[in-house]
């Protein structure tokens, strides 16, 4: 059987996540080496899922608050981060209860991709940024719908389900392709100026038998740095 809601096979993708090559290895120490130095800083990680770079963060100092539309997903991320980050079961997209300029910082790990609309999320995510904070995120890369669709076409923004077994549980991610003028044209719409493009190799401890052909490059993800613009 197939499943696609991530509270029907939480603890199978926790426990890939915790040691493939795409999040272990490639996608979360991209995202930190992004994100840096982030001693006492508030840190938004939206679409946290079952906690592993808020656990991160939170190693490197920082004060994280978190939230996924996943309730499985957060009940695990509460056993690892409770009671030293506050995990909520939310929407991205809806509006966040959170204050205008409430934190330094926001990390979307893998998360954009499931919308279809960017605005709304895009917008509240700006809202809850403090003027000089920072969005940095991750998506699929652009390339990896057409070349990896027989057919698929990529100026246009169409539904990308993603079929992917996790450990032995068979799922699929319904997410959504987009080319990358539409993501820049969502990012300067919701008054977003881009800081850093990334497409960055594994980490230098990946063990080479993880690795695609022996390439410590490959198309994947791809990660963006932005900054809220003055209005």
């Amino acid at each position: 059987m197939t499943i696609s809601n991530y509270d029907d096979f939480a603890p199978a993708y926790d426990a890939d996540n915790a040691e493939n090559l795409l999040n272990n290895y490639y996608e979360r120490p991209a995202m930190l080496d992004l994100v840096g130095d982030v001693r006492g800083r508030r840190v938004l990680d939206a679409g946290c899922g079952s906690g592993p770079l808020s656990v991160l963060l939170r190693e490197r100092g920082a004060i994280v608050t978190g939230f996924d539309s996943s309730a499985r997903m957060i009940a695990i991320a509460r056993k690892r981060l409770q009671p030293y980050a506050d995990l909520r079961v939310l929407d991205l997209g809806d509006a966040l209860p959170y204050e205008d300029g409430a934190f330094d910082d926001v990390v979307a790990s893998l998360v954009l991709h499931y919308l279809r609309d960017w605005d709304g999320a895009l917008a509240e995510l700006r809202r809850v940024l403090r003027p000089g904070g920072r969005l940095i995120l991750s998506v699929n890369h652009p390339l990896v719908f057409p070349l990896s669709v027989e057919g698929g076409k990529y100026f246009p923004i169409v539904e990308f389900p993603m079929e992917c077994d996790f450990g032995g549980t068979q799922a699929t991610l319904q997410t959504w392709h987009r080319p990358l003028h539409a993501m820049v044209d969502a990012f300067h719409e919701a008054g977003f100026r881009i800081a850093d493009i990334a497409e960055p190799p594994v980490a230098p401890d990946t063990p080479a038998e993880l690795l695609p052909n022996g390439s410590t490059r490959f198309v994947s993800f791809i990660f963006f740095v932005l900054e809220p613009e003055q209005r």
